[in-house]
């Protein structure tokens, strides 16, 4: 009785956006800096995928933070990938100072990384909880969200979408980004650093903590296995989906997306302290897939947290879910950074 209720209220919020729509594929090799013209695409894209797989500490390498510009609240840089886009290269971020509980200086930092299409509230208030607790909140935007979108758009599609090449760069971005955020936060003497992440932002988290051993602490709010799979069946990216279907399958959209998911990164967390969120009516991330997900790192002997939520996806930002999440979410980082 309650499952059917609340995948109904899943699909009503779901249908609030009217602008989502099936882009064309493509295969994106231009955005991976390889010919257009290739004669095989699809091998093209297995081989990048790869070598991306073979040497993701190269793949997800960023030159150290040059230069940023802090007026006290915003946080501005440079993005270590180029995009065609100039307003998508400047990184933009919020930070929320901890309160002050006593006269020493604050040591615990976390980089904070919304979900796909999250507006400029978007876990603004989780970012003051943890600042009321004592704990410094930098707040990402991620590429082409916000001020970073470019004007042309109306939603974030150039991060996820049926265009394979471009999706990989844009996810990619996002984790040197992150990266460069994590510069900073070291740089202003912040010794105990976390990362927490919702949705899209829970896998760029999880990528983010697997190839920079500076996180100590994550909490993965959402989760998936694989980013092929999300996109496929999930709820809110029927339209990519749409977009990919009869050009691809599956099996080989997970092949082609593998650098960009959290599956073949979980041994590099394993000396972590991880709280895994899932919801129990997501439609999503579906449940089975996050339930794998789960079970991979009990099978593999990674030491993790877990917490359900009693709703999906959507509805984790209504009353009274939206609160259940943030006190996980805040209880964990208090006892683990």
């Amino acid at each position: 009785m309650i499952a059917p209720a609340f995948h109904a209220w899943e699909r009503r919020l779901a249908s609030v956006d009217q602008n989502r729509f099936a882009r064309p594929f493509e295969w994106g090799l231009d955005w991976l800096g390889l010919p257009a013209d290739s004669s095989d695409p699809a091998a093209t894209i297995a081989r990048f995928s790869a070598d991306a797989m073979a040497a993701t500490d190269a793949f997800y390498a960023a030159p150290r933070l040059p230069a940023s510009d802090f007026d006290g609240e915003n946080l501005e840089f440079e993005s270590a990938v180029t995009s065609p886009f100039p307003v998508n290269n400047r990184v933009r971020l919020r930070v929320f100072p901890a309160r002050a509980r006593d006269k020493s200086r604050p040591t615990r930092a976390v980089l904070v990384l919304p979900q796909w299409n999250a507006d400029e509230g978007g876990h603004v208030g989780l970012c003051r909880g943890l600042a009321y607790f004592g704990i410094t909140a930098v707040r990402l935007v991620l590429p082409y969200h916000e001020q970073r979108r470019p004007p042309h758009l109306e939603r974030a599609e150039y991060i996820v979408n049926s265009n394979v090449g471009q999706t990989l760069v844009a996810n990619r971005q996002a984790v040197l980004d992150a990266r460069r955020a994590i510069d900073w936060i070291e740089d202003q003497g912040y010794t105990r650093i976390g990362i927490i992440g919702t949705s899209l932002g829970s896998c760029l988290s999880m990528l983010t903590m697997s190839h920079d051993t500076r996180i100590r602490a994550g909490v993965f709010n959402h989760i998936s296995p694989y980013f092929a799979d999300v996109v496929w069946r999930g709820l809110s990216t029927t339209h990519v989906h749409d977009g990919l279907e009869g050009h691809v399958t599956l099996e080989a959209l997970r092949e082609y997306w593998m650098p960009i998911s959290p599956w073949p990164f979980i041994d590099r967390v394993k000396d972590r302290r991880i709280l895994l969120i899932y919801a129990l009516y997501d439609l999503t991330f579906p449940v089975d897939l996050s339930r794998m997900f789960l079970k991979e790192f009990t099978r593999r002997g990674v030491p993790h947290k877990t917490a359900v939520l009693p709703c999906g996806h959507y509805t984790t930002g209504k009353t009274p879910f939206k609160f259940i999440d943030g006190y996980y979410i805040v209880k964990n980082m208090l006892q683990e950074l």
